[in-house]
């Protein structure tokens, strides 16, 4: 008799994954396919886009850089803040813009350089390492959201708390869930929106946007540049990887799960429909929870699907030697290529 690990992986392992990638269709009409029912399973997108009503809370001028903190609304009777960091002297005008998605921890001030009560960090920047100052630094304008669930977006009891890293992701999850809507659905349009706001900045050119985030901001990441063909260039760190090899090996967060999508498609085939857009992972060799294992099948079906559009050359990847965390350079230095204006 099998055991119980043996059964519920055979489950998992069996599931149809009904839309993954065929080489045999034409890949438009696989990609319309997926991406229709990927948002189905993250519980749809509104019909109608609520107005942004866009109003500016902070203004700070930092060393190379201005530093925004801006609120807007993404869906009706909610709101997202989010810093906006330009460079001071621009390369151009106007310019790339990056949207930085950060990860588990206590929210957007941890990848912009600061405490969680808003002042200047000079200690350990963490497994995040200030990637938002470092994307300004390289002469991008960065938008890095307030993503829900983290620092000034949680419930009373977790902000009342006094543990700055305490999140409420679990019980957001699961009243999303119980409506049939996910965390990662309600994540993936707020950065949308974050979207429309950029668009309408006049220091941003609309056509040149990118994405990175890290680990539950990769998911973010990664999915947001795979539904909204207007991110031209993803940067997925520390979570491309299979659902098999990955969430499902492990007590993972609740706002990872979404409902029947092993039904549709494994991880690499939703990272897929980015295609053929640019899309670079970052893995770490000792990652303990997006392990290398799983990041290099990743990589590999991501292969098939980019080489099948004739566009492999838009895929990229850095293995390196460390954890679960942002790694940098390689990173940057693909995005400031991805993203350069015309050649003149």
């Amino acid at each position: 008799m099998e055991s119980l690990e043996q059964y519920i992986n055979q489950q998992t392992a069996s599931a149809p994954r009904s839309s993954a990638f065929r080489a045999d269709l034409p890949f438009g009409q696989w990609r319309a396919s997926l991406a229709a029912g990927f948002i189905e399973r993250l519980g749809g997108f509104p019909a109608q886009r609520a107005a942004l009503e866009p109003v500016q809370l902070e203004r700070t001028v930092c060393p190379g850089y201005i530093r925004e903190r801006v609120g807007i609304t993404t869906y009706e009777g909610l709101r997202m803040a989010m810093y906006l960091l330009l460079p001071e002297q621009p390369l151009s005008s106007p310019c790339p813009a990056v949207l930085a998605i950060h990860g588990h921890g206590y929210g957007s001030r941890e990848i912009t350089g600061l405490n969680p009560d808003g002042s200047e960090r000079t200690g350990d920047p963490g497994l995040h390492k200030d990637f938002a100052v470092s994307l300004v630094k390289q002469g991008f304008v960065v938008a890095a959201p307030e993503v829900l669930g983290f620092g000034d977006r949680r419930l009373a009891e977790d902000l009342k708390s006094g543990e700055p890293g305490r999140n409420s992701c679990f019980r957001l999850s699961a009243a999303l869930l119980m409506t049939g809507q996910t965390m990662a659905g309600f994540r993936i349009y707020e950065t949308m929106r974050a979207l429309d706001y950029l668009q309408q900045r006049d220091e941003v050119d609309g056509e040149r946007i990118g994405i990175m985030g890290i680990s539950g901001g990769g998911l973010v990441a990664g999915f947001t540049a795979a539904l909204d063909e207007r991110i031209s260039s993803a940067v997925v760190s520390g979570y491309a990887n299979t659902f098999q090899d990955s969430i499902l090996t492990r007590n993972h967060c609740l706002d990872n799960y979404i409902p029947g999508i092993l039904l549709e498609a494994e991880m690499p085939d939703l990272l897929g429909l980015i295609a053929p857009r640019g899309l670079f992972l970052e893995a770490g060799d000792a990652d303990h929870l997006f392990g290398p294992a799983g990041a290099r099948e990743a990589l590999e079906r991501l292969e098939q699907i980019y080489a099948a559009e004739g566009h492999g050359g838009q895929l990229a990847a850095d293995f390196f030697t460390g954890g679960h965390e942002i790694h940098g350079e390689p990173a940057y230095a693909w995005l400031l290529k991805q993203l350069a204006g015309p050649q003149e």
